[in-house]
């Protein structure tokens, strides 16, 4: 199981990069942290600057053929970055369009608006998302981890840090199927 995770170059919660990180190496899998720039992510936990991470491979040098599934951690600001850059976009579409999984917590779906995801879709997120969804055509729903199989792609999502439990185990069956 080759699992890409996605992030900008900075802003990424740290919590939600690394235990579906661990999720995926318990499982077996092999993670791979993908960006919009080489060198290293900086990580945060909330506001504050957390640890940083080397990335394996840019968005540039990525393709959807060399993974099984994407992970989409959150935070604030990455996924706020991550929705302007257009390879980033196109990466993240290049799954929902070759039917492989994607799982996206917190404020990430933000990515999957920008990349036309979650029309006709019922999904989870960071509250303050649900309107954004619902004018995109996605149906939001305020629950733990929501899979959704209405396409041709499953889409695990979940809404914050303290459903990360949930998420990984829901997240690591969907990627295994």
């Amino acid at each position: 199981m080759q699992v890409a995770f996605l992030v900008a170059p900075a802003g990424a919660e740290q919590i939600e990069l690394t235990e579906p990180w661990q999720a995926v190496l318990a499982a077996g899998g092999t993670p791979t942290l993908i960006s919009t720039r080489s060198g290293r992510i900086q990580a945060f936990h909330h506001l504050d600057k957390a640890d940083t991470f080397p990335v394996d491979r840019t968005v540039d040098a990525a393709s959807v053929a060399d993974f099984d599934a994407l992970v989409l951690p959150g935070g604030v600001a990455s996924p706020d970055a991550l929705r302007l850059d257009k390879g980033a976009i196109s990466l993240i579409a290049s799954f929902f369009e070759t039917g492989k999984p994607v799982a996206a917590i917190c404020h990430a779906p933000w990515t999957l608006i920008e990349a036309d995801m979650v029309r006709g879709r019922t999904l989870t997120s960071w509250p303050s998302l649900r309107t954004d969804i619902r004018n995109a055509g996605g149906t939001w729903v305020d629950k733990q981890v929501v899979v959704c199989t209405q396409a041709a792609n499953t889409l695990v999502t979940s809404r914050k840090p303290a459903d990360l439990p949930a998420f990984c185990k829901a997240m690591v069956e969907e990627f295994a199927r």
